[in-house]
């Protein structure tokens, strides 16, 4: 009896292993060799400039609504969010425009957040100088540094840039070549039209968002929006990889996630080895960075190495204006089903069956640039590469093992009839007599 029941739970114990074991997604990481994520980053950056006086926020001053707005979010930051604070135009009270558009200082390096010490910091501003909002950007992502997570700059500003060179546009676009992961997203305080299309020109140039604050409340809820997205950023940097201009010869690709830059109407190519019973998933986004004509697209391919087609991607929009996407999923499965439609295939040679596929991969894009609009870099493409174990769709709808269920049901109810029929007579017959 005991070695039965030891028997049983090693049988149980092998069968709970291989169930664990089983087959998982190739090129997926073992979660237990998985680094451990980094904290969200972000930093605030704060226009301090004279500027900030105006008293035209619910009857306030804006910088006092900045203040307030500071304050709420420091006391609701999650506490695994590395936080700093960067200021611009708040220490040079002279006229000296050289001078005063180099004025911009970090008063909270990017950490763990001493809620005394950030409040502290916020409180004594003053306005004050000029506005370099393009040196306060490049200075807040050396701020930030570099890592594996996406890093987060949030412009409050009520002003246009009035020290430019560097322009504050030019600085994001900048800042986006480098491949750095970094998103700013800008606030605006003031109702002008200038302020909005700069602000709206770093944004999109990062990927960021823009929104009009016209209330302490706006602006505070704006900001918690903000600094919690950060925790929904990428955790592991994109690999950069370049594209090639034709199947042979391009980069071949693990899956992961990879980003590149593509010029206006180019053709980009990616070889991905595929084995059988493997189904390949791939997604591209591509980030409108600058001005493009309103007629444009983004086309994903799955092609075999001879050119021929195998699977064209389709729109998968995200809601967003800034980024157009597209997504397709392939496995040799399909192919040989298409095969067996069009008659019988010749029998595969010894081993075929274990040869891994390449799929090559093709970025389209049929953007054409605003005039005057630069066209170098190209424009941010992010590629996402899976392969997984395929999952073949059923052919049509049917009710697989329930046809063994019908049809014990249908035995069931001709049984119960008879029964009930034989019964009844029985019944009818002895009731005349009695």
């Amino acid at each position: 009896m005991i070695n039965k029941r030891r028997s049983t739970i090693v049988l149980f114990g092998l069968l709970t292993a291989a169930a664990l074991i089983g087959p998982s997604p190739a090129g997926a990481d073992d979660e237990t060799s998985e680094p451990v994520a980094e904290p969200p980053k972000v930093e605030l950056v704060l226009d301090v400039s004279g500027s900030m006086r105006a008293r035209d926020i619910d009857g306030r001053s804006r910088i006092s609504v900045a203040q307030q707005a500071f304050n709420e979010v420091v006391d609701a930051l999650p506490d695994e969010t590395q936080l700093g604070i960067r200021v611009l135009g708040a220490t040079y009270q002279g006229k000296d425009k050289k001078q005063g558009c180099l004025d911009t200082q970090q008063i909270v390096p990017v950490g763990p957040v001493d809620r005394t010490q950030a409040k502290a910091a916020v409180a004594g501003l003053r306005p004050t100088g000029f506005t370099p909002v393009g040196l306060a950007l490049r200075s807040a992502a050396q701020d930030l540094g570099t890592g594996s997570t996406a890093r987060r700059i949030v412009l409050i500003t009520d002003g246009e840039d009035t020290c430019a060179p560097p322009d504050p546009c030019e600085v994001a676009r900048e800042l986006a070549a480098q491949g750095t992961r970094l998103v700013v997203d800008t606030l605006g305080l003031a109702p002008d039209e200038k302020v909005r299309k700069q602000l709206l020109c770093i944004a999109g140039a990062t990927g960021g968002t823009y929104t009009a604050a016209q209330s302490a409340d706006e602006l505070t809820g704006r900001i918690k929006q903000l600094v919690d997205r950060a925790r929904d950023t990428y955790t592991a940097t994109p690999a950069v990889v370049g594209g090639g201009a034709a199947c042979q010869g391009a980069p071949l690709l693990a899956p992961g996630v990879y980003s590149d830059r593509e010029a206006f109407s180019e053709h980009r190519w990616y070889r991905v080895p595929v084995r059988p019973g493997q189904e390949l998933r791939a997604s591209v986004s591509v980030a409108l960075d600058r001005p493009v004509n309103p007629d444009y697209g983004v086309l994903l391919r799955a092609t075999a190495p001879d050119g021929r087609e195998l699977v064209r991607g389709v729109d998968a929009g995200s809601g967003r204006t800034d980024v157009v996407s597209a997504g397709l999923r392939w496995s040799a499965a399909e192919e040989e089903e298409e095969e067996d439609d069009d008659g019988p295939s010749p029998e595969p040679s010894p081993g075929a069956e274990q040869a891994v596929r390449t799929v090559c991969l093709v970025v389209s894009n049929s953007f054409a640039a605003k005039p005057g609009t630069q066209t170098q870099p190209g424009m941010p493409v992010e590629l996402t590469v899976d392969v997984v174990a395929a999952s073949p769709a059923p052919d049509g709808p049917d009710l697989g093992r329930g046809w063994v269920l019908l049809l014990l049901l249908t035995l069931a109810g001709l049984l119960t009839g008879l029964a009930a029929g034989l019964l009844t007579r029985w019944w009818v017959h002895t009731w005349r007599v009695n």
